[in-house]
């Protein structure tokens, strides 16, 4: 593994405080791997064999049931899945699959668990983490169920535009069917929901989308602290 990679990793909430023979033992128990895009790492009802460290690359967590398929999460660098599985030796509750080329490291789960028992300060960070796993999933819950599909859409959107530097663009990085499921709705509902906030300062090329007035965009979408301020 590059230094830089491990350096990145090492900067993760999980692993930044772990003793430095813990996240040396947890690096080399892993096995770094590149895959191509659409490649499924983990199926729902699988045993949970290993935490997954996202070096490069993007996955989609999703799941899918009655004939249906959504799309739960998106995981960028440098992201882990799935903790709690992992963690309770139990099945994954979700699938993965490559969204672009990427490469993850593949932690075994009995040595995150053995690390955990020996590691106070990274049991603690453990404990965070999936307290912050729990945090995302009420605020997201909030979200679907408080919102139009255009006023996610609307969040997205600006959430996205900070992530990359606040300097009024979004790329988008997958296929809309994608996002489109991430935001709990079908790609018609999509359509329109573009189509409304494009009267609130939004304009779209392909996957090239522009905020061409930020202060009508998020008058549209009344951001809230409660649901959209990150983990």
């Amino acid at each position: 593994m590059r230094p830089e990679d491990a350096a990145a990793i090492r900067d993760l909430p999980l692993f930044h405080d772990a003793r430095e023979e813990t996240f040396a033992g947890l690096v080399h128990a892993g096995f770094l791997q590149r895959f191509p895009p659409g490649v499924v790492l983990v199926n729902e009802s699988d045993p949970a064999g290993f935490l997954h460290v996202v070096v490069d690359g993007l996955v989609e967590m999703f799941t899918t049931g009655s004939g249906r398929e959504t799309t739960i999460s998106i995981i960028r660098p440098v992201g882990t899945f799935i903790l709690a599985a992992v963690l309770n030796d139990d099945v994954y509750l979700q699938s993965a699959r490559t969204l672009e080329k990427s490469q993850v490291l593949m932690i075994p789960g009995q040595a995150v668990r053995a690390a955990i028992t020996a590691d106070p300060a990274f049991m603690q960070a453990t404990v965070a983490e999936l307290a912050r796993g729990y945090r995302r999933m009420v605020k997201e819950v909030k979200n679907q169920k408080l919102r139009t599909g255009a006023e996610r859409l609307a969040n997205w959107l600006l959430q996205e535009e900070a992530a990359s530097g606040g300097e009024g663009y979004v790329e988008l990085e997958f296929e809309k069917r994608v996002l489109s499921a991430l935001l709990g709705m079908t790609p018609e509902n999509l359509s329109r929901a573009f189509a409304v906030v494009r009267k609130h300062g939004v304009s779209t090329e392909g996957a090239h989308i522009r905020i061409t007035d930020r202060a009508a965009l998020v008058r549209f979408a009344c951001p809230s602290p409660l649901i959209d301020q990150p983990e």
